[in-house]
């Protein structure tokens, strides 16, 4: 590791941080919007986005700087268990071709901005709304904060900020700096800013990994050195837990673990706010079928880049926290120049994705807190003005979040949040599909999969920490190990079902649905497609 501020690397790193901030302030003038007081326009960027702007910001908002980070050091901890992050994003975009289409179209019928606008107005529930709203406030507040702490560990293998006995102002100066530039672009441009950026970002990326599976490969003597080397240290046995690292190849014991975490976190992927703010801003119901075709060659660079998990053990990066040891393998290997774009492309990985989550944050709350609840009747200049402010307040809580907890309870949250998200699954998707679920069915096994995914994942233990250490355990009844999320969906949809029959025999209120079949099949150029806001109050 090598002592003091790498100047080069620091130099091209804060060359290309102050190019993506002059675009971020731009941006606002790019695709300029006739009336820029819209949610619309300021968190949707007008929904007018195409094929390839919606292809770079989907995938600079899906691969984030801590899937850059995170997923190779996972195999860098534990080995192959890692890779499921390769078959889940496979797994996801023919899930996603089956609904996606759909739920642009309904929205960009009824001028939904949000995944609550369309369960309110499917279902005609303010109460489920308002879950699926919550689900994904919390959900996104957490992997806001993995971005910083991804910034963070780019800034601390570069040097910056001093040591653990700097103040702790002046150690993180650098972090704060750079989210009150995201912040400040954010709230001028809106989507449209990591719309932009968001080219820079992929194209870095790209150009990093490619020189990293070539270059990396050559200096430590081939890929046989390097699976041999890994093999051999997965073998040693861990003091804390008096068993191997971890392995080439999972083993049987962790077969279930693997499988359920991947399709549990397929089917979670595009419940997050964000992932569905990328979407909505495509001009066309095609935009996103051609979508879910290309999507996938992002996939192509994941498995890439978890290959480097294998190489930073081969190469010797001793690191107490796995979530140093890309970050210290590039500086390691790299000329000083390029370790500079390598961390430029993590940093700005971290930015892209922040703004977009910040910007989905904010239009839940507006849209289905501060509108359906607070000022019902708020108008358009209002409610856009609200979600500038809350933007900003997402952002500084995910900063008090890194500053004031120990990073590995950040990722655990995370991790919870991935298991809240997916009970949002079948309000959404299945209301998609069929109306057949009954409103008060869907917020009870919601109620149920969030009680349940949470109770599993407090009881969860590991090493460093009593509680919330993971997010697999025991799956009732099967006696595996399995991921929570999949098990409190289960549980979820079982619940659902169930009630669902009760409350139809009941007879009890379904609400009032204001969408139409033609709806979900709609697309830009149909007659009688609208992009005004929705109806306020129909069906309630």
């Amino acid at each position: 590791m090598k002592e003091g501020v790498n100047g080069v690397a620091l130099a091209v790193f804060i060359f290309f941080f102050l190019a993506v901030t002059v675009m971020g302030f731009w941006a606002a003038k790019w695709r300029k919007a006739e009336n820029e007081n819209s949610l619309d326009e300021w968190g949707l960027g007008g929904r007018s986005f195409g094929t390839w702007v919606t292809w770079f910001l989907l995938g600079g908002d899906l691969y984030t700087a801590y899937t850059f980070v995170a997923v190779p050091a996972a195999i860098y901890a534990a080995g192959a268990a890692g890779f499921f992050a390769v078959p889940y994003t496979i797994l996801v975009y023919p899930l996603i071709f089956t609904f996606l289409p759909r739920l642009w179209s309904v929205s960009h019928k009824h001028g939904y901005v949000t995944t609550s606008d369309f369960v309110r107005g499917r279902f005609g529930s303010k109460g489920l709304s308002l879950a699926v709203a919550v689900t994904g406030i919390l959900a996104t507040m957490p992997y806001i904060a993995l971005q910083l702490v991804g910034i963070q560990a780019v800034l601390d293998v570069m040097g910056v900020g001093g040591g653990e006995s700097t103040h702790w102002f002046i150690k993180d100066l650098p972090l704060l700096i750079a989210f009150g530039v995201l912040a400040a672009y954010t709230y001028s441009s809106g989507l449209r800013a990591p719309a932009l950026i968001a080219f820079v970002k992929d194209t870095l990326i790209y150009i990093v990994i490619a020189v990293a599976i070539i270059y990396i490969p050559i200096k430590l003597g081939g890929f046989d050195v390097i699976f041999s080397k890994a093999g051999e240290a997965y073998a040693e046995i861990n003091p804390a837990t008096d068993k191997p690292r971890g392995a080439l190849v999972p083993g049987e014991a962790g077969q279930w673990t693997y499988a359920t975490l991947a399709l549990g976190s397929a089917l979670a992927l595009f419940m997050y706010p964000h992932s569905i703010t990328a979407t909505l801003s495509s001009k066309s119901r095609e935009v996103i079928r051609r979508n879910t075709t290309i999507l996938p060659l992002y996939s192509l660079m994941l498995g890439l880049l978890a290959l480097l998990g294998f190489m930073a053990i081969a190469a010797g990066v001793k690191v107490a926290n796995g979530q140093l040891a890309i970050p210290q393998l590039f500086e390691n290997m790299f000329p000083d120049w390029f370790t500079g774009v390598a961390f430029a492309a993590i940093g700005i990985g971290a930015l892209v994705p922040a703004a977009i989550m910040s910007i989905a944050a904010a239009n839940l709350f507006t849209r289905n807190i501060y509108k359906d609840f607070l000022k019902p009747d708020a108008t358009p200049e209002q409610e856009t003005k609200v979600s500038k402010l809350v933007s900003l307040l997402v952002k500084v809580g995910a900063l008090a979040f890194v500053l004031t907890m120990d990073k590995t309870v950040a990722i655990n949250f995370q991790l919870l949040g991935g298991i809240w998200i997916l009970q949002t699954f079948p309000a959404l998707v299945g209301g998609l599909f069929t109306r057949w679920f009954h409103r008060w069915a869907l917020l009870a096994g919601w109620a149920v999969g969030m009680i349940y995914g949470t109770a599993a994942a407090y009881g969860v233990a590991s090493p460093t920490q009593k509680h919330f250490g993971g997010s697999a355990a025991e799956i009732p009844g099967i006696g595996e190990i399995g991921y929570i999320g999949l098990t409190a969906f289960v549980l979820n949809v079982v619940v659902t079902v169930v009630l669902t029959f009760v409350l139809k025999a009941l007879k009890a209120p379904e609400g009032i649905d204001e969408t139409s079949p033609s709806d979900y099949t709609a697309d830009a150029g149909d007659k009688g497609v609208q992009t005004d806001l929705p109806k306020v109050g129909a069906g309630h």
